[in-house]
């Protein structure tokens, strides 16, 4: 089920434990602008400010979408991958979880060249392309294939330097944040209270070590981006709907002007005949003596 932006509420972000931060001594202070009170040690988040910051990352991400744009999910922590990866696919967009690969937005030409031979040798081994090696080369192909395939699976169909990335935990996932920093590519990210939430974009104030939390954001973003896309999809369908009801009209109007071109036709021809037709003369009157 979609849940549409106004559909959160504080509950929903309590139960899936988005509020519990870090341990006091861990914090970064500028994450005191969301950081709500401490608590047995702990930093427990202001979920009304998650909410906020969820709402126009949403918001963001829809917009992105409609406008044909991609967005890139990153998560390589372990009780992130399984979560994330699933969101991801449900909506159809690009995302590593194996491990951040270094250059990827800042050396995207040769990244692009990678996900190509990545494509080609997937293909190849499937057409039976391969049959032609003798066996231990066959045997070779097969584990560079693997060791390809377990980082660049994810983004196997991206075609284009994304548009923007969802980070999560933006201290383990430093490197790929300072790549899009340095390309000015849109961020969005969970930024727990051991993080600096000015070098987001759209941060999102939340726990980014439990499985619900991550869970609940990642499937919020990627609803939103499902929502942007079919907006898309009935603006076309309404334009080729149309489109088809204009041409329908033109066909129609240019049936209905041939209908009264003929008939205009016939009427002239039947006043040529009346025109035409001689006219009966009277016998001449006899003059009587």
């Amino acid at each position: 089920m979609i849940i549409r932006m106004k559909d959160i509420s504080l509950k929903n972000l309590l139960e899936a434990g988005c509020h519990f931060g870090h341990k006091v001594e861990k914090w970064h202070p500028k994450a005191a602008s969301f950081i709500y009170q401490a608590r047995d040690g702990l930093h427990i988040i202001d979920l009304a400010k998650s909410r906020q910051g969820l709402i126009k990352a949403g918001e963001f991400i829809r917009k992105l979408a409609q406008e044909g744009k991609n967005i890139l999910f990153v998560a390589t922590k372990r009780q992130a991958k399984g979560v994330v990866a699933e969101a991801a696919k449900k909506a159809g967009i690009p995302f590593l979880t194996t491990r951040w690969i270094g250059g990827f937005v800042t050396n995207w030409e040769q990244v692009e060249k990678n996900i190509a031979k990545f494509n080609r040798m997937k293909k190849e081994k499937t057409d039976g392309s391969w049959s032609k090696f003798p066996k231990h080369e066959q045997i070779q192909l097969e584990k560079i294939l693997r060791k390809i395939e377990s980082v660049y699976t994810g983004v196997a169909d991206l075609s284009s330097l994304p548009d923007s990335i969802f980070i999560v935990d933006i201290k383990k996932e430093i490197a790929c944040l300072r790549e899009a920093i340095k390309q000015e590519i849109t961020t969005v990210a969970i930024v727990d209270s051991n993080a600096d939430p000015n070098l987001v974009d759209y941060p999102i104030p939340a726990n980014d070590d439990a499985v619900g939390s991550i869970k609940f954001i990642a499937n919020y973003l990627a609803d939103a981006y499902i929502e942007g896309r079919k907006i898309v999809e009935k603006k076309a369908l309404r334009q080729t709907q149309g489109k088809e009801d204009k041409s329908e009209k033109i066909k129609d109007k240019k049936e209905t002007e041939e209908i009264k071109k003929e008939d205009k036709k016939e009427e002239m021809k039947e006043e040529k005949v009346t025109e035409e037709k001689p006219k009966k003369r009277g016998r001449p009157k006899k003059n009587i003596p």
